[in-house]
């Protein structure tokens, strides 16, 4: 028992220490991508551990020039025969152009519950810990440095099982919106920010996404699973220019296509570390939310009791 006291303190203490040397690196999302019941290899068995805590730190490239990195925690309970519920705490950092901003992002609270041997069914939200409206030098930054999207959602989700191949489909809805309210044109013109999109009283749209993911056993402690993760935003955000007109942002409509490789590493019989990689193959022409990555990797370690 002390010795695998001292094991999970070794490994949360060396994911800290990762984080902190990504610093100005990372990673946000809508949410539902990153929900581990909708994950590569979610569907566990019957004998699965009760509790389950995950830690973990992402980090990657953004738009316009901005890095972001990040870290969350994560706490899974199984209540009872086919029934589970997570909870998850996540915070992100973003900087460049001369801007750094810190803060908690969101609390995702779902719970899981298994239809048959095949299929789990979860249904969460996504709590916001910060109401998108950061300012810099009094003035209102742009989403790609906020903490949060600053929106509540409903998260609705379903992951089968086909043999060794996952599916998962997912919707998330905004039920609110944030305080956002950077207007490009609030800026002089020699700031760099005057070529960000305006989100002054941002209005975003729902997601609908499906994750085709196969794992491959390379040996009895490793397993690794390429993954293909469209995202389809079903229609354009909207925002008050500067004469208080509601606008369309257009292209921010439309479908955006990801592929990821996870790699798991099994490290006792309800430990695992985890290391993932993604890339966007498809992009949108318009992302205001400031969610697009040129590539996102991360670092994590469940633990199992």
């Amino acid at each position: 028992m002390m010795q695998n006291i001292m094991l999970h303190s070794f490994i949360a203490a060396l994911i800290v220490a990762f984080s902190i040397r990504a610093h100005a690196q990372g990673c946000s999302d809508a949410g539902a991508c990153t929900m581990s019941s909708l994950s590569p290899n979610a569907i566990t068995s019957s004998d699965a551990p009760a509790n389950r805590v995950t830690i973990g730190s992402f980090w990657g490239k953004a738009d316009n020039s901005v890095s972001v990195y990040g870290s969350y925690v994560e706490y899974g309970r199984v209540l009872g025969s086919g029934v589970s519920f997570d909870a998850k705490v996540t915070s992100i950092a973003q900087s460049g152009n001369g801007i750094a901003s810190f803060g908690l992002s969101d609390l995702y609270l779902n719970a899981n519950i298994r239809l048959r041997e095949s299929m789990v069914l979860t249904v969460g939200t996504k709590v916001p810990l910060s109401d998108a409206a950061s300012e810099s030098n009094d003035l209102p930054l742009p989403m790609d440095y906020q903490s949060s999207l600053g929106t509540f959602d409903v998260i609705v989700g379903v992951s089968y099982s086909l043999g060794s191949m996952q599916i998962v489909a997912a919707y998330q809805q905004p039920m609110t919106q944030n305080s956002n309210r950077f207007l490009a044109s609030a800026y002089p013109t020699e700031s760099k920010l005057r070529e960000f999109q305006s989100t002054n009283d941002f209005r975003r749209s729902a997601d609908l996404l499906i994750r085709v993911s196969h794992p491959f056993v390379i040996s009895d402690r490793v397993v690794v699973t390429p993954s293909v993760l469209p995202i389809y935003h079903v229609a354009n955000d909207r925002f008050l220019d500067d004469q208080g007109i509601e606008r369309e942002i257009a292209g921010s409509r439309g479908l955006t296509l990801n592929a990821n490789l996870f790699a798991d590493y099994t490290v006792s019989d309800q430990d695992v570390l985890r290391v993932s990689v993604g890339i966007p193959l498809v992009v949108r022409t318009a992302r205001p939310d400031g969610l697009t990555r040129s590539i996102i990797a991360a670092l994590e370690y469940r633990m199992g009791f």
